[in-house]
């Protein structure tokens, strides 16, 4: 399959609302192998990180927006112009093989169309950006509504949360510490010829210099490192673990961090991982069996504690609650083209909903770290701050640390080009039962 075409039939998905680049890529790209691949993936997120900026663009070169049956056609627009603006692939090559997909995909009028856009593009484009560098969507790549929410929430760092966003993210590793140290692995990777260095907050990261494929570092396939952002990694040590507790990892797919607790602490009772669909567990089972780990792992709502809470307390809970994601857009780029504005109040719902829902397995005494991968207010301080309002015996802990913003609640992480990812957490004790 031509990388192109591979691409633009995910993009295409995502555009229509029918998928997510994380989800439809890699069944476009089951026949690719190689170079093709690692083009093909390069193309479709390259397309969706540049998208409001690319789409502003094409709007200028085109008479009329496309149908919404030609979204893929519209796809493969933008990943021509991605290619033109964004990578070294030459002009002349970007345009043909464009438009030539245009024919897998039984769409061979839309040839002329591409050809012809492109081309204009190629002279024009660069004189146009220069005259859409006013609009600060096209200027930061966000959508409008996205692009002013971080304005608003934060003045001061609006332009470099954007900056991070459409930058490529390094590659970071947790080191298992039941099997070593970090400074044994980082030298361990040096003696391998990887360039690497420890990461400035997380006592078990390592930042690599470069992309690798995973399954090639030293002890991967035994368990003795796996792949976790930064930020995720603090979430072991904020939750203060100690020998015999129960823990609860609440909406614990993909298992990263139910992993890293069994790591942190070998003497926990027992760790519960709670996720709503059976077939995001999966991925949990198989992070636990590649590190030799064991959890109790249960489907359900983790709001129905009726039907999977055995009545036993918790002393620690990790609430990892859903959210807009917009801490990690630039490792999932198509969160711009899926996520609307009027997501997030209905988030921040099922937030304070889930706060609600397990605040009454927490012992009296325990402690519950509330996570998200967002940066927006919303989803963040304003909840927690809702949440204490609501909740006589919940009080606030200090999240001490030189990593992020402190919060009038909570401590936030805003994206690092170079580091972490976006996260919040904030810390709760129970002070009584209600």
């Amino acid at each position: 399959m031509n990388p192109r075409l591979a691409a633009a039939r995910a993009l295409g998905a995502v555009l229509a609302g029918k998928a997510s680049l994380s989800g439809s890529l890699p069944a476009q790209l089951e026949r690719l192998a190689g170079r093709d691949r690692a083009l093909a993936q390069d193309l479709a997120f390259g397309a969706a990180r540049w998208q409001p900026r690319l789409m502003l663009l094409a709007e200028k070169l085109l008479q009329k927006p496309f149908k919404a049956a030609d979204k893929d056609i519209e796809a493969l627009l933008l990943i021509g112009l991605y290619q033109l603006f964004h990578t070294r692939i030459p002009a002349h090559a970007a345009i043909g093989e464009t438009v030539g997909c245009a024919d897998p995909l039984k769409k061979p009028w839309a040839k002329g169309l591409l050809n012809a856009v492109l081309r204009r593009a190629q002279r024009e484009g660069e004189a146009l950006f220069a005259e859409l560098e006013r609009d600060p969507v096209a200027r930061t790549a966000h959508p409008r509504w996205l692009q002013k929410a971080l304005k608003a929430a934060w003045p001061e760092h609006w332009e470099a949360i954007c900056a991070a966003n459409n930058a490529h993210p390094p590659l970071i590793l947790r080191v298992n510490r039941r099997h070593g140290t970090r400074d044994a692995y980082l030298a361990e990777l040096e003696a391998a010829g990887i360039a690497a260095r420890p990461c400035a907050f997380s006592r078990d990261g390592i930042v690599l210099a470069a992309a690798c494929e995973v399954t090639g570092l030293p002890g991967f396939a035994e368990g003795r490192v796996s792949v976790q952002d930064e930020a995720a990694q603090l979430a072991a040590e904020l939750l203060e673990l100690a020998p015999g507790q129960r823990v609860l990892d609440a909406c614990a797919a993909p298992g990263g961090k139910t992993c890293h607790l069994l790591e942190a602490e070998p003497g926990l009772a027992e760790v519960l991982a709670v996720e709503l669909e059976d077939k995001r567990l999966a991925r949990v089972r198989e992070n636990l069996a590649r590190l030799g780990l064991e959890a109790s792992l249960v489907a359900a709502d983790a709001r129905d504690t009726a039907t999977w809470w055995d009545g036993r307390p918790f002393q620690r809970i990790l609430l990892d609650a859903p959210c807009s994601a917009t801490g990690v857009i630039r490792r999932h780029p198509d969160i711009k083209l899926t996520r609307q504005a009027e997501d997030i109040a209905a988030l921040a719902r099922l937030q304070g909903e889930l706060l609600d829902a397990l605040w009454p397995t927490l012992e009296v005494g325990g402690v519950l770290l509330y996570a998200t991968c967002s940066v927006l207010p919303e989803e963040n301080r304003e909840t927690i701050a809702a949440f204490l309002a609501r909740t006589p015996g919940a009080r606030e802990l200090d999240i001490a640390g030189g990593f992020g913003l402190k919060q009038p609640h909570g401590r936030q992480l805003l994206p690092q080009t170079d580091g972490h990812d976006g996260f919040y957490y904030a810390k709760l004790i129970k002070i009584a039962a209600r």
